[in-house]
């Protein structure tokens, strides 16, 4: 068995251009569902799964994602990450935070996830990632039942777990934006600004890439259209 994971990484460098946001309004990151930024409700479902330690990466309009947090006294250590002078993307930027990520297997979130929930999903996935098998693990979201979403979907699930890149579009599911992944699969990386789907790639073609069904509904909010859909399910 693994040994318990205590690490996360948000991804919050994002510039939001889908949300159509002007000049003055913030990040996407802060976006607020019923009255709640999404970086909170974040960090609030890290912590209640476990979390003590998260890493937050900061590009785009950085100074309002701190001053969000300062007036959080409670709760996991958080670290930010500067890539205010680059841009690394998704791969990229979790690579250029693993000496503050550690050597061990860690949850990395994107900062615009929203899901309604029965049970713990992220402690559940914690639970299950199993560093023997897998170098990747991803939180996978019904099609069916999620909002905001227009796409065919990801990948489809395997009778053992494993993930196969989308072969029947009535099948697949949606990558929710959580997944817990090790740092040899991010270090097996040669580029410094790269998309996290070259990390999934890498981890599919040896077999070790894996998913587990979100209990619960998943709410895509990275349009406007999308925000208000999930102010409606939850306002």
């Amino acid at each position: 068995m693994s040994a318990p994971i205590t690490t996360a990484m948000i991804l919050a460098a994002g510039r939001g251009t889908r949300m159509r946001a002007h000049a003055n309004d913030p990040p996407k990151p802060l976006v607020e569902i019923a009255g709640q930024s999404l970086l909170t409700r974040m960090i609030d479902r890290l912590q209640a799964a476990g979390i003590e330690r998260i890493i937050i990466n900061l590009h785009h309009k950085a100074a309002f994602i701190t001053a969000h947090l300062q007036a959080r006294t409670q709760g996991p250590e958080i670290i930010f990450s500067d890539e205010t002078q680059a841009l690394l993307d998704t791969g990229g930027g979790v690579k250029n935070a693993l000496p503050l990520l550690g050597a061990a297997p860690f949850v990395v979130c994107n900062a615009d996830v929203l899901w309604q929930e029965n049970s713990n999903n992220i402690a559940a996935l914690m639970a299950d990632f199993d560093a023997q098998r897998m170098d990747v693990l991803l939180l996978m979201a019904d099609k069916a039942s999620s909002t905001g979403y227009d796409g065919y979907g990801d990948y489809c699930l395997t009778a053992d777990g494993q993930l196969r890149r989308r072969l029947d579009e009535d099948d697949a599911a949606i990558f929710s934006g959580v997944r817990i992944v090790t740092p040899r699969a991010v270090a097996g990386i040669d580029d410094t600004v790269f998309s996290f789907n070259a990390i999934f790639d890498a981890a599919e073609a040896r077999q070790r890439l894996f998913g587990r069904r979100l209990d619960g509904r998943w709410m895509h909010v990275g349009t406007p259209e999308g925000r208000a859909e999930a102010e409606a399910i939850i306002g």
